[in-house]
């Protein structure tokens, strides 16, 4: 099995299932790489004879999938957009590889707590919008993300995200690698909180951890 998904990968290990090659993103020692998510080696998929290689529709190009079924190569799609499409499909892909795993608990969404702005990349300014898998995690934190009606990642500038009046910044360590040095600048739209960028966006095993630390990484502000 080839995995094009980096938190699809993080999945199956936790699961007992090892592929035999992932994305240069999926940050697995040893593992093979077969390329990016938007750039996967076709050809060099194919060698690997996999039985199965795994897909989702926002991480991964329509292109590199009706090559590699055209190549006769069995794709496993997943369209993760949400927490809700985890629980319902993540089964799905556990029949596929052959295991059984314990379904994932999403608590309720509460009233919002918490307004917040998410940006993703730096120059230029790119935030998490929505529908997204991390703009449904922060609801069932109590987090209204300021730019989930402006699509799923919007490009605007720090004094237009300052407009939208969120009481906090979470900046993620991925896509950009956000830290310390950034939180200067971030802080004109509102007080900036450092956060682990797999617990925001990767999903599937990680996903009831990512909640809990999150949640008690809110807490402690005291925002």
């Amino acid at each position: 099995m080839v995995s094009l998904v980096p938190s699809v990968t993080e999945t199956l290990l936790a699961w007992g299932v090892e592929p035999v090659a992932g994305t240069r993103f999926c940050e697995v020692p040893g593992l093979p790489h077969v390329g990016g998510t938007k750039n996967p080696d076709v050809g060099a998929i194919q060698a690997l004879s996999p039985d199965l290689v795994v897909m989702d529709e926002e991480e991964n190009r329509r292109e590199d999938h009706d090559l590699l079924r055209a190549a006769g190569v069995e794709v496993h799609v997943l369209a993760v957009r949400s927490l809700d499409d985890v629980v319902v499909q993540l089964p799905g892909l556990a029949e596929r590889v052959g295991v059984d795993v314990a379904p994932i608990e999403v608590p309720p969404t509460p009233s919002p707590r918490l307004r917040a702005f998410v940006p993703i990349w730096r120059r230029p300014v790119m935030a998490l919008g929505g529908p997204t898998y991390g703009s449904s995690l922060l609801a069932v934190l109590g987090v209204a993300n300021v730019a989930a009606g402006l699509g799923p990642y919007p490009e605007l500038t720090l004094a237009e995200a300052a407009e939208l009046a969120p009481d906090v910044v979470l900046a993620p360590s991925e896509p950009y690698p956000f830290g310390p040095r950034h939180v200067a600048e971030l802080s004109t739209v509102a007080p900036t909180i450092l956060v682990d960028g797999k617990d925001l966006f990767w999903w599937g095993a990680r996903t009831p951890g990512a909640l809990t630390r999150l949640r008690e990484q809110l807490d402690a502000t005291g925002i």
